[in-house]
């Protein structure tokens, strides 16, 4: 994504649109933006549910909404408004939703206590991992071969997709609620943030190897409820996204050294920041929120360099796919 100076209207590159950006919310519509002129180039309905969380297949074809009780996937391509697949079997709202990098299967985790995997071709659930407590959040590890996910006890849990079971849980703090989980996409950090406000930090020993953990760094990032956590694609900052209105920036290289301050605060949304998602190449940030609107910051300046606004209600997820294909 290249905001400055670059073209307003994207080509298509092999049938695929270049960058796929969406949002949805509490309005119970999903909406599909031109990332870098905001404008609305199309809106679906998503009557079942709000919308909590979204996300986007690699060949960007799919896009993936988890509402209460359902998933619902569309087709990024075709202007049919209807959902192409659906998947049912959770029994609450669902807080997550991954595709797997090849796109074969989709893992979802939900408030019912229960973390699935289903089928993309064959819609159904393939697995099924019972917790003794809502499902927060839950991310594919970057090997493709485990399930990270963290829930209301404030356990966090490495599931291995292999032995088909849990094989290491975290405790960082005590009955306080684990939001929210990112792992660096080498393998090299595992954060989790809670709803005291606190972010957790593992140094991998040896990258990706979940048997090596050292101790978790602890930092203050903010005085209220985190909402979400993510590691950009090239590992050097984190966002954190918070009930105070802010996101904070922070420089991976100074995580394990307990930083004290963000390296950048990013301020502009009236509400809640709800998610975020980093461009490709780690210099943007998209953020939704509580005040209807999404952003498109410039992270070297902090700056809001577009606004996306048409949600009737809180926006609290965002999916950005801007790698070419």
């Amino acid at each position: 994504m290249q905001p400055q100076g670059a073209s307003q209207h994207q080509q298509p590159h092999n049938g695929a649109a270049e960058v796929v950006l969406a949002s949805a919310g509490y309005d119970h519509t999903i909406r599909f933006w031109e990332a870098l002129s905001g404008i609305c180039l199309r809106t679906i309905p998503h009557p079942d549910s709000q919308v909590n969380r979204l996300a986007i297949s690699h060949d960007k074809r799919l896009l993936g909404a988890a509402g209460n009780p359902h998933v619902r996937l569309y087709d990024v391509q075709a202007n049919n408004p209807n959902a192409i697949t659906s998947f049912d079997g959770h029994t609450g709202n669902i807080t997550s939703i991954a595709f797997q990098s090849a796109g074969r299967w989709v893992v979802t985790g939900s408030e019912d206590g229960t973390i699935k995997i289903w089928d993309v071709r064959a819609p159904g659930v393939q697995r099924n991992y019972t917790l003794s407590c809502a499902v927060n959040d839950v991310i594919i590890h970057p090997n493709q071969g485990e399930l990270i996910s963290c829930d209301q006890s404030g356990h966090i849990k490495i599931w291995d997709l292999g032995e088909n079971a849990c094989s290491h849980e975290l405790m960082p703090e005590e009955d306080i609620p684990a939001r929210s989980v990112t792992m660096a996409s080498d393998g090299s950090m595992l954060i989790a943030a809670n709803n005291k406000g606190n972010i957790y930090a593992w140094k991998m020993k040896n990258k990706g190897d979940m048997s090596e953990m050292g101790q978790p760094v602890q930092i203050p990032a903010h005085k209220k409820f985190i909402t979400k956590c993510l590691l950009s694609p090239d590992t050097r900052s984190l966002a954190t996204c918070s009930a105070d209105h802010t996101v904070a920036l922070w420089d991976t290289n100074h995580l394990e050294a307990g930083a004290k301050e963000p390296s950048k605060t990013l301020k502009g949304h009236g509400r809640w920041v709800w998610d975020c998602a980093f461009s490709a190449d780690s210099a943007y940030l998209v953020t939704g929120s509580s005040d209807h609107s999404a952003r498109l910051w410039d992270l070297t300046t902090g700056e809001t360099i577009r606004h996306y606004n048409g949600h009737q209600k809180a926006v609290v997820c965002i999916a950005l796919h801007d790698v070419s294909l």
